[in-house]
């Protein structure tokens, strides 16, 4: 971002805020049928052949909060191959602001590298070269998979305001459908994230005889009351931007999106994702201009790093797909309408690895302990380990080393018990 791009007054004392956002911006990041399809493959959920009652219907795909989605495509990512008895298949579940690009280079059709490229490849923790990994962007995302950009095929307009609510087990089920396409009856195991390690849980407890292990990384069992309300103020500035058009946007002109709604609220979690440590070893009370320091809205440095990935979410991100993942977050709660957390917990079958990061507020190391206690009440299997790191809830994507030895120490261990041995 350059400072030609980001003039300011000195001595400004009141005024609009100077910040702006290019012209030449779209007004959604989303992929797009037509744009360049990278590494995606696509699968869709056959009309007329779901599940009666809380699952997909004879016509639709019925959501747990009572919508419907007459047509559910996901776009997903594939690496390795599969092996005959499909033992060695690998799912990994993306964060909210993640794609099915987990691992290799940008291109046209992926405009940032693998977004955990460190971990996941040859030779890699999650070696491809001996396991089948795949990850699905999630119902509600925005880049291939169905959510509020999509066309809907009644108006062939893009959902928009319209698209429903999903939660957490629909996604889940979305990809269980994805599972039986590509012929996996059971995953060797899966990882996730934030709100990746959600989808693990969900998976362990919806489809026990599906999983053979979860992997989840700085996640919960139910979000908190603190993690629901950072969510709040960030969709509420979002969708005070008048661009947000109450979720109709598509047709607003390059430059006109709400860009600014999406940045804030980005920044905001941004904060929230990191920690005091961080910001004051890379920023400290450096000034983005040190020629200006007085007026309203001349910036520090840290002010500048905010604004810069505000505008780099609104280039490859849907401000609807923000909202309606944001909200499966708050939603999650594993015990809802299974007779509380415990019930839950009990469903689950294989042996879990929980971790935390240290200095992770927004997911801060208890809730990744009580996971822990949780199962090991139910008579259950799980490893709890934590990374120390100063980089806070970021840490499960940034400490690649540390995490990338929990996983395979975790995944050693459950070869080791499956062979005699005992999981710690």
């Amino acid at each position: 971002m350059s400072q030609g791009e980001n003039r300011h007054q000195t001595q400004t004392h009141s005024g609009a805020h100077p910040r702006s956002y290019s012209s030449e911006l779209p007004v959604t990041g989303a992929w797009q049928k037509g744009d360049p399809p990278g590494n995606r493959q696509f699968f869709t959920v056959e009309r007329g052949s779901g599940e009666r009652g809380l699952g997909e219907g004879p016509a639709n795909f019925i959501l747990e909060g009572g919508g419907a989605l007459s047509e559910v495509t996901l776009a997903y990512e594939t690496w390795g191959k599969l092996a005959a008895d499909g033992a060695n298949a690998v799912l990994i579940c993306h964060a909210l602001t993640g794609d099915s690009h987990v691992c290799g280079d940008s291109s046209r059709g992926h405009p940032t590298p693998g977004w955990w490229g460190e971990m996941v490849g040859p030779g890699k923790v999650i070696d491809t070269n001996e396991l089948f990994v795949v990850c699905a962007n999630v119902l509600g995302g925005c880049q291939g998979s169905t959510g509020p950009s999509s066309a809907n095929p009644t108006t062939g307009r893009p959902y928009g305001s319209e698209f429903p609510v999903v939660t957490v087990r629909d996604i889940v089920r979305s990809q269980r459908r994805l599972a039986d396409y590509l012929g996996i009856t059971r995953w060797l195991t899966v990882v996730g994230g934030s709100m990746g390690a959600m989808q693990a849980l969900e998976w362990g407890i919806m489809f026990p005889d599906r999983v053979g292990s979860v992997c989840a990384l700085a996640g919960c069992m139910a979000a908190s009351a603190q993690q629901i309300g950072w969510s709040a103020v960030g969709r509420t500035a979002l969708a005070l931007d008048p661009n947000w058009n109450g979720g109709d946007f598509y047709d607003n002109p390059s430059g006109q999106g709400p860009h600014a709604g999406l940045a804030i609220a980005r920044s905001l979690a941004q904060i929230t994702y990191r920690t005091d440590e961080v910001f004051e070893e890379r920023f400290g009370r450096d000034l983005y201009d040190i020629r200006s320091v007085f007026g309203l809205w001349d910036r520090f440095q840290v002010e500048s790093y905010l604004d810069y990935h505000g505008e780099k979410l609104a280039k490859r991100f849907d401000a609807n797909s923000y909202l309606v993942l944001n909200r499966v977050m708050d939603l999650h709660d594993i015990g809802r309408d299974r007779g509380g957390i415990a019930t839950a917990i009990s469903r689950l079958k294989v042996p879990v690895l929980s971790l935390s990061i240290s200095s992770d507020t927004l997911y801060p190391p208890h809730q990744q302990m009580a996971l822990h206690d949780a199962v090991v009440a139910t008579g259950g299997r799980c490893v709890y380990t934590v990374v120390d790191s100063p980089q806070g809830h970021d840490g499960f994507l940034l400490e690649t080393e540390a995490v990338g030895e929990a996983i395979a120490g975790f995944l050693d261990k459950i070869g080791a018990d499956s062979a005699g041995g005992n999981l710690a």
